[in-house]
């Protein structure tokens, strides 16, 4: 069965961190680009990070950037990791990544991406 499952997620305080993966399962990323999302209550999903598959081009949302980290796992081609530091309350969200056989920087969540996972719950808070 093909698919994504994200893990990591879970309550951290204000100034913390978090690292999020996303893990493949029945096909690895040498042919997909991975794009992080997050969905807070209310709010529109949001594109924040996103990596290329042959090149590994990393782009970030404004929001996130210079606090997140995307990247592959170099050993196994079936894991990009989602490293947070400096959180604060306003990324509280579920996070969700999607995989794509092309990269397409803006990090559109409207794109036609191939797999979704089904998301993991970030809470920052003290």
């Amino acid at each position: 069965q093909l698919q994504l499952v994200e893990s990591g997620g879970g309550l951290v305080q204000p100034g913390g961190s978090l690292r999020l993966s996303c893990t493949a399962s029945g096909f690895t990323f040498d042919d997909y680009a991975i794009t992080w999302f997050r969905q807070a209550p209310g709010k529109k999903r949001e594109g924040i990070a996103g990596i290329a598959s042959l090149t590994a081009r990393t782009d970030y949302a404004d929001s996130v950037k210079g606090r997140f980290t995307i990247s592959r796992d170099s050993a196994r081609n079936t894991v990009v990791y989602l490293q947070m530091n400096s959180l604060k309350p306003e990324d509280t969200a579920i996070y969700y990544c999607a995989a794509m056989r092309w990269y397409l920087s803006d990090l559109d969540p409207g794109h036609d991406y191939d797999f979704w996972g089904q998301g993991t719950q970030v809470t920052v808070s003290s």
